[in-house]
């Protein structure tokens, strides 16, 4: 069993569209700095590093099955993108921003948590990942191989959203500006709600 090559062109395409994700990291290059931006990258990566291991074991497939299991991390996670999305409103609608520095900077962590959290309350990557993955793996291919593959997407959008970090970073100035961090502010959360109220008309 060799990797798929073809799979790996389908995955380029993917991490190069934005989501949720992206918005997160985004808003957080902008709002926290470059450190805030890698921590929440890290975070986005992490959850789907995990989620990629419970596919290749075959434990995703049983948090599908289980109904009530599978509901409850979607309407968390529901919730969740809701109260980021609802945050940055909040945040936009004040516009009191001050010039980040190490004092006003956010915690790695919390760039973490929100990055991990954003990615892992949405058992929907589970269908994704169950739906795509069996077009380029036999069902006999054993585990690893199907980790090599899983494990793809996540390599591929930590390099993608690092890259997009510095640049924000690399704009910084530009990015400070009030009006520049309103408009971003109003974006991510109108995104995080869409995807809210995506996932609730899903469910």
């Amino acid at each position: 069993m060799t990797y798929s090559w073809l799979f790996l062109a389908v995955a380029v395409v993917l991490v190069l569209t934005p989501g949720a994700d992206f918005a997160l990291i985004v808003r957080n290059s902008v709002s926290g700095g470059r450190r805030h931006g890698i921590a929440t990258t890290f975070g986005v990566s992490s959850a789907a590093a995990v989620q990629g291991l419970l596919v290749s074991f075959g434990i995703a497939s049983v948090i599908i099955r289980v109904h009530p299991i599978f509901l409850a991390i979607k309407w968390f996670g529901i919730a969740y993108l809701a109260w980021i999305g609802c945050s940055m409103l909040f945040s936009a609608a004040r516009g009191h921003y001050a010039a980040t520095s190490a004092e006003t900077r956010p915690a790695r962590w919390t760039g973490y948590r929100q990055g991990f959290l954003c990615n892992a309350t949405n058992p929907k990557i589970f269908v994704f990942y169950l739906s795509l993955l069996p077009q380029f793996v036999q069902p006999d291919a054993p585990w690893w191989v199907w980790l090599l593959h899983a494990w793809t997407l996540p390599f591929l959008g930590t390099l993608w959203c690092l890259l997009v970090v510095a640049f924000v970073g690399s704009l910084r100035q530009q990015f400070e500006r009030p009006a520049v961090r309103r408009t971003i502010d109003t974006a991510a959360g109108v995104v995080m709600l869409g995807f809210c109220s995506r996932l609730a008309r899903e469910a």
